[in-house]
């Protein structure tokens, strides 16, 4: 069965960046499980399983503006650690949740003074292009629940 909208489809992938160093990886981890179609998954990855089948594996080069979008300058500040309730040892690449108007975001320190975390809530890859290392595990058909309120 051949990757479609609303099929569920699970893969295992590897993303790297420009320079080939990976940014994550679900190998060692549970696959991705998504159901197609949806915008569950940046557009150029759900672009490029399209067709594929279980057992296929690929690589492709996903532009940012199919990927992660633009970097949004207005995600990195700079607060006071005691806005942050982060009393104990931060270091530059510590991952905290901040709370926004929006609601929860992931954040990653990107620098700390005695006074000061700055923090960045843009997706690591934002703005930039990045490669994709697939591996289709499974291809089947969702179910009614699934298509309406989504896998897991």
């Amino acid at each position: 069965m051949e990757i479609a909208d609303r099929r569920v489809a699970t893969v295992h992938f590897t993303l790297l960046d420009q320079q080939g160093g990976q940014v994550t990886t679900t190998h060692g981890h549970d696959p991705l499980v998504y159901v197609h179609g949806t915008g569950g998954i940046v557009r150029g990855l759900e672009e490029a399983l399209s067709g594929k089948k279980a057992g296929d594996r690929f690589e492709v080069e996903v532009a940012p503006e199919q990927g992660f979008g633009k970097r949004h300058e207005g995600l990195v500040q700079t607060l006071p650690r005691s806005l942050l309730g982060a009393d104990g040892p931060l270091q530059v690449g510590t991952r905290l949740k901040a709370q926004t108007e929006r609601g929860p975001l992931d954040v990653v320190v990107i620098a700390v003074d005695a006074d000061t975390i700055t923090v960045d809530g843009n997706h690591p890859l934002a703005g930039r292009p990045f490669r994709a290392q697939v591996e289709v595990v499974d291809v089947r058909l969702a179910s009614p629940e699934e298509l309406q309120f989504g896998v897991g």
